[in-house]
């Protein structure tokens, strides 16, 4: 019998289960554009028309301003406004 199989064998169940573990780990860091729930002034890059980048949105919740959030919880962000939002709405006019 060859000695190396086993240790061949061995190594691929630890890479495998290095790599599974590592995977919930950059899940977590996942982030995604949130729309309409940055407060004024206080918006990531980017937020439309009107404005030029991080920290220009003119008013709170502005619907074309968004926020760096956790994957997946955008949608569950609750504001005076409703809901936050993956898609871009309207600049404010």
């Amino acid at each position: 019998m060859n000695l190396l199989t086993p240790t061949l064998l061995a190594a691929s169940v630890a890479a495998a289960i290095a790599a599974a573990s590592a995977a919930p780990a950059a899940a977590a860091d996942a982030k995604e554009k949130c729309y309409g729930v940055a407060l004024k002034g206080q918006n990531d890059c980017a937020a439309g028309p009107g404005t030029t980048c991080a920290g220009t949105s003119k008013v709170d919740y502005q619907q074309n301003a968004w926020k760096l959030v956790p994957a997946g919880t955008c949608e569950t962000i609750s504001t005076p406004n409703g809901h936050g939002t993956l898609t871009q709405g309207p600049a404010p006019v």
